[in-house]
């Protein structure tokens, strides 16, 4: 049974698997959902849910929206199927084709330094987008394998690929980026930057978290480690599930990890303990994000393909649910 009563329900959720969950940069209750049903949704999240949580707009593409993020609290941007990178006005609900790639769209990140939409592709590119430039498409720049995942913290892009490899960038400077290869055996499957910049965690098909820093040094890299998660016993049997999102809390050095298990935990990497798992949900964990002030966990919780077809005849119609977060969220012994 699942503990579904103590999220909030939004209304008039997707049809199909939900892509990312992304709130907003500067309003705590601004939600914009990506999905398989070819749509991106903006949703106010009322304090209760349900009805006083307003479906505000509805972005129809041509194909699905595999990712999404935000500039301000205007404006937001997606990336499709398609190969297309949108602008999306939420207030007046107009569609701006920004551009395309050769192949989908994987993952966009918005850098606030530089003010520039970044878009990640499966065409084994990195594309920087300038909105108010005359010609929008700004920079391309090669990586060595499929795009799967990005994020960003400062001037600091981590993007992780296929063949399990990583780059990290310095935005501002674009040709000299150090790659690496993930420190697990699996592929990579989610990526989140710490908030304070020192580094990020990524997690893997094989239900594994690695945390990792991103100063190069021998010293600072000697405190990456990785550990298991989202794993469980049934009669006798080690059963693994893939982690799918990660998610660090604005203001505190913990994250979330949601996984096919329909499992939420809460870690907190410095002491390496999960402080808490919240009760098990209907459905896989697809997309997991913090609201701006740490006070809401948004949960995208729909069928992730880990069955194949045949899961997909019996998998129940996706949901946004929203977490209040309280001192969970917190360190042990958390002072500020």
């Amino acid at each position: 049974m699942s503990g579904i009563d103590e999220y909030l329900n939004l209304v008039s959720p997707p049809f199909d698997s939900i892509s990312s969950v992304r709130y907003s940069p500067t309003h705590p209750d601004h939600l914009l959902v990506s999905s398989w049903d070819t749509t991106v949704r903006f949703y106010e999240v009322g304090e209760k849910g349900g009805r006083e949580s307003q479906a505000k707009a509805k972005f129809d593409h041509r194909a699905a929206v595999l990712a999404c993020c935000w500039s301000d609290g205007a404006h937001a941007y997606s990336g499709s199927l398609d190969t297309s990178v949108r602008e999306l006005e939420l207030e007046s609900q107009r569609i701006y084709n920004l551009g395309s790639h050769s192949d989908s769209v994987s993952a966009l990140v918005y850098g606030s330094e530089i003010k520039t939409v970044i878009s990640g592709s499966w065409d084994r590119t990195i594309r920087f987008w300038d909105p108010r430039a005359p010609q929008a498409q700004v920079s391309v720049h090669q990586t060595p394998e499929r795009v799967y995942n990005m994020d960003i913290v400062g001037n600091k892009l981590v993007v992780a690929m296929a063949s399990r490899l990583f780059s990290i960038y310095d935005v501002r400077k674009m040709d000299q980026p150090e790659h690496r290869d993930s420190s697990l055996k699996f592929m990579t499957r989610s990526l989140a930057c710490m908030p304070d910049g020192e580094g990020f965690a990524t997690a893997s098909v094989e239900g594994r978290i690695s945390v990792e820093y991103l100063d190069p040094s021998p010293a600072t890299q000697e405190k990456k480690y990785a550990f298991k998660c989202h794993r469980q016993t049934i009669d006798d049997v080690d059963h693994v599930w893939p982690v799918n999102a990660l998610a660090f809390h604005p203001k505190f050095s913990t994250f979330v990890s949601g996984g096919s298990d329909a499992t939420v935990s809460i870690w907190d990497h410095k002491v390496k303990k999960r402080l808490r798992q919240y009760s098990k949900l209907p459905s896989p964990v697809a997309s997991l994000a913090f609201n701006c002030d740490g006070t809401k966990l948004a949960i995208g919780v729909s069928y992730t393909w880990d069955e194949g077809e045949a899961g997909l005849k019996t998998a129940e119609r996706p949901m946004v649910l929203v977490k209040k977060v309280g001192d969970e969220v917190k360190p042990k012994g958390w002072s500020g």
